[in-house]
């Protein structure tokens, strides 16, 4: 249950980022699911090392140091691809 929760999470998390950083036409279900697992992990890791503590919860606090790892990993991706 708790995976279809995180899964859910993701995309939600990945779609919104998405939508701020304007490449939602681009990304699809499963991108924005990715993008946003991975943006949280970053997010909730950026966190701790900066010392803020830690919200690893399902929480708006968490949504929202979730959707600003999501868009740092879409710059990242963007400079990568980008020609």
């Amino acid at each position: 249950m708790f995976v279809l929760l995180w899964l859910l999470f993701g995309a939600i998390v990945g779609w919104m980022a998405s939508v701020i950083m304007k490449t939602d036409h681009k990304m699809g279900l499963f991108a924005n699911i990715i993008f946003g697992l991975i943006g949280s992990a970053l997010g909730m890791w950026i966190l701790d090392i900066v010392g803020l503590g830690n919200v690893n919860t399902f929480t708006f606090a968490g949504l929202l140091v979730s959707v600003g790892g999501a868009i740092i990993v879409i710059i990242v991706i963007r400079a990568l691809t980008k020609k």
